[in-house]
């Protein structure tokens, strides 16, 4: 039964999906005499967290009861106080913990605060599962660099494109709406200017509901090619845009969009002509961005595998085939000359979406090394 209990509290927690970053998504269950009278969980930075709620929303008094957290009770003041003292004062009798916080600030303190209290704590129930609900505040936390989801739409025989160019629309309604999703709950959003050139996209966020929150949005630019009435730059949306260029840009352009309402530049180093994409993630990731979907084409997607910053790969997968051998492809770049060099992945998993599917993995591997 303490695994139920443990399932719920991770599906409490992945309600947060979107509203908490930077900080991660965490479920609580109190159960007392069998019974679940109290669950909870994070619903927006900086609001209460989810031991507190649960406890707020408990049907009769906690006390003597066991509680269900899918990450340990934080034992700092941040912008609200300790969880583990809350848990102390209302005289919890077990603490059921899936995960230990990463965060050097808890890191193991709040375990060993409530055991100090004679609490007793269990570690580790559905541990898998909760690193992989937070997989994105689990390398924030520790590298300060946002974790980044490769997306890619293509047709069975891999194409992202027509011979002529033509993309619209590749994958079904409802991987469309799957990816608005992903814009919802990621900080930021990627492209390359040869996206924005092709297609002026928005990158905004529109789900049925109309509730759904705008990524910040990237624009990769290392020579500032974007027009100034592009749609990323004019769009009312409450997200800034960054463009993230060189040295070798223009500088009148730079001038008039530094001036542009919501628009920031990022002058990065040049790395083999383009901008550095390793040293852009340090300086998203100081500014408090945790997350990336990286939107881009062939040619970033293939920059962004051979700089290491890819985390995950998500590919939907139309059943159609296009055919053509100039038709482009998700990865482009230079490509690999040997197996063993491949970009290596892990944990894959296949999810139908209506009628596509979706293929997920962990990235361990990087692309052929520069020689």
């Amino acid at each position: 039964m303490n695994v139920q209990y443990m399932k719920r509290a991770l599906a409490l927690a992945r309600i947060g999906a979107g509203q908490t970053s930077p900080n991660p998504m965490v479920g609580a269950v109190i159960v007392k005499d069998g019974r679940i009278i109290g669950e909870g969980y994070h619903a927006f930075y900086g609001g209460p967290h989810a031991e507190v709620n649960a406890i707020e929303n408990a049907l009769e008094d906690v006390e003597g009861a066991e509680i269900y957290v899918t990450l340990e009770p934080c034992s700092h003041y941040g912008k609200t106080p300790p969880c583990a003292l809350k848990l102390i004062e209302k005289r919890f009798s077990k603490v059921y913990v899936a995960m230990e916080d990463p965060n050097p600030l808890v890191a193991g303190r709040g375990i060993q605060m409530l055991r100090k209290q004679g609490i007793e704590v269990e570690v580790g129930l559905l541990e898998e599962e909760a690193r992989a609900l937070n997989e994105v505040f689990l390398k924030y936390i520790t590298q300060k660099k946002p974790f980044c989801v490769l997306k890619a739409a293509m047709t069975l025989d891999g194409k992202i494109a027509t011979v002529t160019g033509e993309s619209k629309w590749i994958t079904s309604e409802a991987s469309r709406a799957y990816v608005h999703q992903l814009r919802h709950e990621l900080r930021a959003i990627m492209v390359g200017i040869g996206t924005v050139l092709a297609d002026d996209p928005a990158l905004t966020t529109r789900l049925e509901d109309g509730n759904g929150r705008d990524p910040v949005r990237v624009i990769v630019d290392s020579r500032l090619r974007i027009p100034l009435e592009a749609r990323v730059l004019r769009n009312k949306s409450l997200s800034p845009t960054i463009i993230a260029t060189t040295d070798k840009a223009d500088p009148d352009k730079a001038t008039a969009l530094q001036a542009m309402e919501n628009v920031q530049l990022i002058i990065t180093p040049e790395k083999d002509g383009k901008v550095d994409l390793d040293y852009l993630m340090f300086v998203l990731g100081e500014q408090g961005i945790d997350s990336l979907l990286l939107e881009g084409g062939a040619t970033l997607n293939a920059s962004a595998l051979e700089s290491g910053i890819v985390d995950k790969v998500m590919m939907f997968i139309a059943p159609k085939i296009l055919g053509g051998q100039n038709a482009p492809t998700p990865v482009g770049g230079k490509g690999i000359e040997v197996i063993e060099k491949a970009v290596q992945l892990k944990a894959m998993k296949v999810v139908p979406v209506g009628e596509d599917i979706m293929v997920e993995a962990a990235v361990v591997g990087r692309l052929l090394a520069k020689e």
